[in-house]
């Protein structure tokens, strides 16, 4: 088990150091906030999963399950910077964090929420233990965010290729926001393949042609 999560942590460290180098070559060294970036993500998570009292709101659980993506994404940036995960390197304090999730007693989801925003405001860091007890309240296991976040990454590539920095990409397809497609996509293909990412982005190519022929 803590072999297959090392590998995981590797592979998606590689496909994260390609998409932030994809937005500047010199990532490292521009000195972004991540802390910040995981804790506005916070907030938006709780949004998603409703938290006020004085109205009805229904948990939107795959865009709750794609802002911890988001977040994983910040953080991971985050310990590459650090070194802590790297070309053939992963901390055997990281491997350990997550290999706990199973056995962390679960707390509730707004409070877990609140935990890691304080933690990463507190520290300006990202402190895995808290991220893992965010996962352990959803529930979320490992295995599906690391689904979760090889869709996500290719989703961030393609919007990269499409002009999202310059403002021209389209984030509406057919009155739905590219994260429903691409949840839509990913139910349709085989996650297990080798092939998976590749086969996924042609598939948001496809549909997002489409789209803007529509």
């Amino acid at each position: 088990m803590q072999y297959k999560i090392a590998q995981q942590l590797a592979s998606m460290a590689q496909l994260q150091d390609s998409l932030n180098a994809n937005v500047h070559a010199q990532w490292r060294a521009q000195g972004h906030e991540y802390y910040r970036a995981i804790w506005v993500e916070c907030a938006e998570l709780l949004d998603h999963f409703g938290w006020k009292w004085w109205k009805h709101q229904s948990t939107d659980l795959e865009q709750v399950k794609l802002e911890i993506v988001d977040i994983w994404h910040f953080g991971l940036s985050q310990l590459i910077r650090e070194g802590r995960i790297g070309a053939g390197r992963v901390d055997a304090s990281v491997v350990d964090a997550f290999g706990r999730l199973g056995s962390v007693p679960a707390m509730d989801f707004r409070e877990a929420v609140e935990a890691l925003a304080g933690a990463v405001l507190t520290q300006r860091d990202f402190p895995v233990a808290p991220f893992v007890e965010l996962m352990a309240a959803l529930p979320l296991d490992f295995d599906e965010l690391y689904r979760t976040y090889i869709g996500k990454n290719v989703l961030n590539n393609f919007r990269q290729a499409n002009g999202y920095k310059a403002g021209t990409y389209i984030k509406v397809w057919l009155g739905r926001e590219d994260n429903e497609h691409l949840f839509e996509l990913v139910g349709e293909l085989d996650d297990g393949s080798r092939a998976f990412p590749d086969e996924l982005y042609r598939a948001l190519e496809s549909r997002y042609a489409a789209a803007k022929r529509a």
